[in-house]
């Protein structure tokens, strides 16, 4: 679901909108294709939830919403964020803290 690119790393996402809290809830998939599933409190309309994952994901991994970036899956419920700034170790620490919670 994290892979390195050269200005950060990219996440892959599996959304739901339109739940009560927007929250990590899982994992997505297996092995190359696996997601992280997040649970989105804003609707899938007018761009709503993708802002609202844009905001969730700079506060998870410390970063500014301007370093969050929507590459791919725009209308779809699998999408692609580019972390800007974010090393592939904090990354990957920071996802292993959320996930031991679950």
């Amino acid at each position: 679901m994290l892979r390195v690119h050269p200005n950060g790393v990219t996440l892959a996402v599996r959304a739901q909108p339109g739940a009560k809290k927007t929250a990590i809830t899982g994992v997505y998939g297996e092995g190359a294709a696996a997601q992280l599933k997040i649970a989105v409190q804003a609707p899938p309309l007018e761009g709503r939830a993708n802002q609202a994952l844009i905001a969730f994901l700079a506060e998870t991994f410390s970063v500014s919403k301007s370093a969050v970036e929507l590459t791919a899956g725009e209308s779809s419920r699998s999408k692609v964020f580019l972390l800007r700034g974010v090393p592939l170790p904090r990354a990957v620490a920071k996802l292993a803290a959320w996930t031991a919670k679950l």
